[in-house]
């Protein structure tokens, strides 16, 4: 048995896949004091409905994956712990002033950013390595020691290392490590070199910091979270979900907890793209990902899922960047808990504030007072108040009412219901705009492209976005309320190894580069032999990060070989490049030669066999139920018509205006619309023209 938790902010989403395949979906409120609580409390829920006590059916499990956010949370809300930087004498402002750039060139009014960790425990050590790993200086070790006891003095909580070329040679960052064992016993560090052999200064840097920031948290989390797992019965593998679309143990992730910052939102396209597969045949599509808080979208294209190497945590240039590549994912404050609201001049708002877990949107009765999009769908008659979350949870449709009506309706001198379809007119049109930047900034027309809807709030307005967007279709899949956990069932072990060696194809170093690529290829033969024992299959990819000469930025190529045996490949490699550059940017020089930076492998561990099986017991407690009344723009109050997930068969179109539900999602289905059911349980929406 298999258990795939994704923590988001408002529910806490479990899926349970047993030995045969079958699949179940559970929900609990997320417990923001204490997450844990809240995966805790989903697992119950499951035993419950199992009739089988919690330690009987944790007993039985053997995979325990995790997607948590945990990491980015603590960044956002600085609840990190107490840092200190040490870096080469002379070089104290890697962290202030990265590397250039501004959002608006002209607007002066946003302040510079603070460093991530602030000056006052930025620390010079006195050494020296030059770009070859000629030793210029050596270590100061009385120096060092002076350092570590002012570290000791301040009480610092975490450590981060980050010395000028240490990439090249980490003597001295290693010698370091040890003298901070010695010294400063208990307190982590990260040692620039071991995480990220990035030929990037600020990058490497900044991905340091964070790392060592996060450390104690996560390590803490992580044993809370194996330990209370166990506690309660698990003896399984626990594995948490990272910003690359895979796995890694949860011990691992407490030692590199930079990896952990995208958990969650990253696997959602990774489910995208199955579904997008098996219903549509289609290789482009926009993932969305509907939460309580936020609206994750992240894409697929000709059948892949697009990387970034600019992984921001708090915006660009005013955050800080992770420096590692990860799942191209947006997002914005905008779900089924986003608050709606009036400014002084008149305009109604819909987020990016919520109304998150706690207290909620209004209907939930649990003292929450603003009007969210959740409250507009309640008072439109799209979810059913005596149907959420199964019946466990029930929902006050009045309450709803009275908050659009005094936050809303009252000050735009409107009806409760045509401001209730303005809130969701907006955050639809919000969403839309998300969808757009993200589509035509990589040059897809989101009008050929199949819209993927995930998460528990995916179901109220993603034929309204298909609509506007002009999608052919809109696919909902049985599984789309626990999107991302999906993903986590469906995602592989994997691990990278990175390594720094500048050549240029002209002069090329085969003899140099080989023996790079045989030592990342031995890192991932020891992982897939230790963390990877048992795989169904391991392969093993490589990648190098190139550029033409004089360029600034990297791109990376996939390799055709783990070994260069001549010229031959040396042109292949070449002609790759022009071909990615191409792709990219619309534009080459095939004439040119070609620098590369870095090299990367990875090696990616399958766990599981087969496809995911349809959701048992999708409509339990329900089945068609007639009609309900139900808003809709243009038409006013009409009878909807009500259809279960379960009671549709496979090819039966039912036209809109309906309302398709389940235990966990409300799927609205405007006037013109169509939807029918797919062989694998998804819905097939085909939106309403404009």
């Amino acid at each position: 048995m298999r258990f795939a938790v994704d923590t988001g902010g408002t529910f806490t989403d479990l899926l349970v896949e047993q030995d045969d395949g079958s699949l179940n979906m559970f929900k609990a409120p997320t417990t923001p004091d204490d997450p844990i609580r809240g995966v805790i409390d989903s697992l119950k829920v499951a035993a419950d409905h199992f009739e089988v006590p919690l330690r009987k059916l944790l007993g039985d499990g053997g995979l325990f994956i995790h997607g948590t956010t945990r990491a980015i949370n603590a960044i956002i809300t600085g609840d990190t712990a107490k840092t200190a930087f040490l870096t080469t004498a002379g070089h104290p402002d890697i962290l202030v002033l990265r590397e250039g750039g501004r959002g608006d060139v002209f607007d002066f009014t946003v302040p510079y950013p603070a460093p991530y960790v602030p000056r006052s425990l930025t620390f010079e050590i006195n050494e020296r390595i030059t770009t070859d790993g000629t030793i210029l200086q050596e270590l100061d070790e009385a120096h060092a020691l002076e350092v570590i006891a002012k570290l000791k003095a301040a009480e610092v909580e975490a450590v981060a290392v980050c010395l000028l070329w240490s990439i090249v040679n980490p003597a001295h960052e290693n010698r370091i490590g040890e003298l901070l064992d010695e010294h400063l016993p208990g307190v982590p560090y990260t040692l620039s070199h071991r995480l990220n052999p990035s030929l990037r200064e600020y990058r490497r840097a900044s991905s340091t910091a964070i790392d060592a920031s996060l450390k104690p948290l996560m390590g803490a989390y992580m044993r809370n979270l194996s330990g209370r797992l166990s506690e309660e019965g698990f003896t399984g593998r626990v594995l948490i979900v990272t910003s690359g679309a895979g796995v890694i143990d949860a011990m691992d992730a407490a030692e590199t907890p930079v990896h952990l910052i995208n958990s969650g939102p990253a696997m959602a396209p990774v489910a995208g793209r199955h579904f997008a597969e098996i219903d549509a045949q289609a290789e482009t599509a926009i993932v969305a990902d509907t939460g309580g808080t936020t609206y994750d979208l992240s894409l697929v294209r000709r059948g892949s899922i697009p990387w970034t190497r600019e992984t921001w945590v708090g915006g660009e240039y005013q955050g800080n960047m992770t420096g590692f590549p990860s799942v191209d994912v947006r997002s914005i404050g905008a779900g089924g808990g986003s608050i709606a609201w009036v400014d002084d001049g008149g305009l109604l708002h819909v987020g990016p504030q919520s109304a998150q877990a706690v207290p909620g949107p209004a209907a939930y009765g649990r003292g929450g007072t603003e009007p969210t999009l959740t409250d507009a769908c309640v008072a439109l008659g799209y979810v059913d108040p005596d149907y959420f979350l199964g019946g466990s949870m029930k929902l006050d449709r009045e309450a709803a009412r009275t908050a659009i009506e005094k936050s809303v309706s009252k000050r735009l001198g409107i009806s409760i219901e045509d401001a209730a379809i303005a809130i969701v007119k907006i955050a639809t049109e919000n969403m839309v705009q998300a969808i757009m930047d993200i589509t035509i900034n990589q040059g897809i027309d989101p009008g050929k492209a199949v819209l993927i809807g995930g998460g528990g709030a995916a179901g109220l307005n993603s034929e309204r976005i298909g609509q506007r967007l002009d999608c052919p279709l809109v696919l909902i899949p049985d599984v789309g309320a626990a999107l991302s956990a999906g993903g986590a069932l469906m995602s592989e072990l994997i691990s990278d190894a990175r390594a720094t060696h500048y050549t240029t194809t002209d002069r090329f170093d085969i003899e140099g580069v080989n023996a790079v690529l045989a030592d990342l290829k031995k890192r991932c033969e020891e992982f897939a032999r230790t963390a990877g024992e048992g795989a169904l299959e391991t392969t093993i990819s490589f990648t190098a990060e190139a550029r033409y000469p004089s360029q600034v930025w990297e791109i990376e190529v996939p390799l055709r070989t783990d070994r260069f045996d001549g010229d031959a490949d040396v042109r292949k490699l070449v002609s790759d490049f022009h071909d990615t550059h191409d792709e990219i940017f619309a534009i080459s020089d095939p004439e040119s030669e070609v620098e590369i930076i870095g090299w990367t492998a990875r090696v990616s561990c399958r766990l599981r066999d087969g496809k995911l099986a349809s959701l048992s017991d999708l409509s339990e407690g329900t089945s068609d139920a007639g009609s309900r009344k139900a808003y809709f723009e243009g038409t006013g109050w009409v009878d909807a018509a009500i259809r279960s997930f379960d009671s549709l068969d496979v090819g039966r179109q039912v036209d809109g205006p309906a309302i398709v539900e389940n235990s966990f999602t409300t799927v609205v289905v405007g006037p013109g619309a169509k939807v029918s059911r797919e062989k694998s349980g998804s819905l097939a929406i085909v939106p309403a023209k404009e």
